[in-house]
């Protein structure tokens, strides 16, 4: 054929301009989870490093300098790259769907929020390869530290935090103009399913608070490089006010990325209950009540900078009234479980999982709320194990389970459900065996962001070293069964919605498999 080669090239090209040019809401929604994925072994080669350097004291591996870089970046690309861009990723598959809209709202602006992410992690990450090396003031990038005593590739960090920002607030739009504005006929507002509400609301708490981060690192860029003095105390300038700016926005982000797990877990429990969610307006509700409690408790990560006692004490109770709505989204999933028909496939034991210990990642955070306790808390790795806990188990697990209880739907094709089970097990004892130590190194003293450390805390930091590569293998396993299942899984059975048992119309956006029982439950 004389015509092979430019066919081939046409070919290519025809690939290629389909996806940088796609406006179609499950290519975009593709696009930002492999990207996420891609991401998240980056950002866990990162904690790879950190905890091979601290499975024994001393410094074996790194110099201290590139720790420091490590666990700023870890911090970073795993919050801005990896979870956020996932849920992200998530929204744009299955809100048009659950909602009846044909696409979302804005898809060439969807289209140019994914593709500016790329650009912004490339940029973060080559800091690591200039001159006095990448950004190593941690992931909340406190100044004086990341002012005065920055690395020059800090305003490359500005730039790649600037465009992220941008790629946020751009998605976020996108999602509030499709549920307002293009939902079916009859898709009132209180019969959306949760993961749209959950998304709706996260939306609205990422264009509030966005900006806000922005102008914090507009403003560590003034004192950089034109002379200002916002957070130089020799200038004026407080370094504290970098504290309030940076926690009014990292806050309420820390829910911007629980709230579409909260979401997920709520799609899941039921189907798997084989009941409807207990309490679906409370759960809007404690939705609403928690998004604005988090605008409120900021300074709770600040007790430590001597604030008067009426702040503290006004932190510590507005922190302890957000577990109340946590509180009620926990009872309702333990109650949509009780007396359910039970099955436990992949996605309902991470999301029982995400259950289980995103309530204990709850209970160390009350220990953390109370200002007195939190001088001894603060700045340890029981902080770390705490959010860990919070993060891992509450935004990853979530995110797994949706990705085996979704894909069936993605791609027509049903993963291998043992490959699933053995990877979750993996996971969660992998992960408990990581994080659970920290606890202890944490109370008995040892700081967190430090490459090296005391004799006595040796022993379970080489466990919690061991439990981390366990937890990383497990990743793995899923890339694994996603691809096979893609390449070479079984098609799934038609869908077979139940038919006269009210109150079920959540089966239509659940994947084939699940619902094609035989016979309904008794509705009564």
């Amino acid at each position: 054929m004389a015509h092979g080669p430019a066919t081939l090239a046409d070919g290519w090209k025809a690939y290629i301009s389909r996806w940088v040019f796609t406006t179609n809401h499950k290519d975009i929604g593709t696009l930002y989870l492999w990207f996420s994925f891609a991401m998240f072994i980056l950002g866990g080669a990162f904690a790879m490093i950190i905890r091979a350097e601290l499975f024994q004291p001393g410094m074996q591996l790194i110099k201290p300098e590139f720790f420091n870089q490590m666990t700023t970046m870890h911090g970073l690309v795993m919050v801005f790259g990896a979870i956020m861009p996932a849920f992200v990723g998530l929204a744009n598959w299955m809100i048009p769907l659950m909602i009846g809209a044909p696409d979302m709202a804005l898809p060439r602006m969807n289209n140019l929020s994914f593709w500016i992410l790329p650009f912004a992690f490339a940029i973060l990450t080559s800091t690591l390869f200039m001159e006095g090396g990448g950004p190593n003031f941690g992931w909340t990038f406190y100044a004086p530290l990341s002012t005065t005593y920055a690395p020059e590739s800090v305003n490359f960090f500005i730039f790649a935090i600037h465009i992220m920002g941008a790629s946020s607030i751009m998605g976020s739009i996108n999602i509030i103009a499709t549920v307002m504005n293009m939902r079916a006929p009859g898709m009132t507002y209180m019969k959306m399913p949760l993961f749209v509400w959950t998304w709706v609301i996260t939306a609205f708490l990422l264009v509030a608070v966005m900006p806000v981060l922005a102008g914090a690192v507009t403003m560590m860029l003034m004192d950089i490089n034109f002379g200002t003095s916002f957070f130089n105390a020799a200038g004026g300038g407080d370094p504290v006010l970098f504290q309030h700016v940076f926690w009014f926005f990292g806050h309420p982000e820390v829910y911007i990325i629980i709230l579409p797990a909260f979401g997920v877990v709520s799609q899941i429990i039921p189907t798997f209950s084989r009941k409807p969610l207990f309490g679906y307006s409370s759960m809007v509700y404690a939705t609403a009540a928690i998004a604005f409690l988090s605008f409120v408790v900021w300074a709770h990560h600040m007790f430590t900078v001597g604030m008067p006692i009426a702040g503290e004490l006004y932190f510590m109770y507005a922190t302890m009234l957000i577990a109340v709505p946590t509180g009620v989204k926990v009872f309702n999933w333990i109650t949509t479980m009780y007396k359910g028909s039970l099955t436990f496939e992949t996605p309902m034991l991470f999301s029982i999982a995400f259950v289980i210990l995103f309530t204990f990642g709850g209970f160390t955070g009350l220990m953390l709320s109370i200002a007195a306790a939190d001088m001894q808390y603060h700045d340890t790795y029981f902080v770390v194990a705490h959010f860990h806990y919070v993060m891992v188990a509450g935004a990853v697990f979530s995110g797994t389970a949706a990705i085996y209880y979704w894909l069936p739907k993605w791609c027509g094709k049903m993963y291998n459900e043992t490959m699933g089970q053995v990877q979750f097990w993996v996971a969660f004892i992998g992960f408990n065996i990581a994080f659970m130590p920290q606890h202890f190194l944490g109370l008995a003293g040892m700081p967190r962001r430090y490459a090296d450390y005391g004799l006595q805390f040796a022993d379970w930091n080489m466990v919690s070293s061991v439990g981390a590569f366990i937890y990383g293998g497990a990743q793995i396993m899923l890339l694994i069964n996603v691809i096979l299942t893609i390449r070479n899984g079984k098609p799934v059975a038609d869908e077979k919605v139940w038919e006269g048992a009210e109150g079920l119309e959540w089966t239509v956006a659940t994947p084939a498999p699940y619902h094609t029982f035989e016979k309904p439950p008794e509705v009564k």
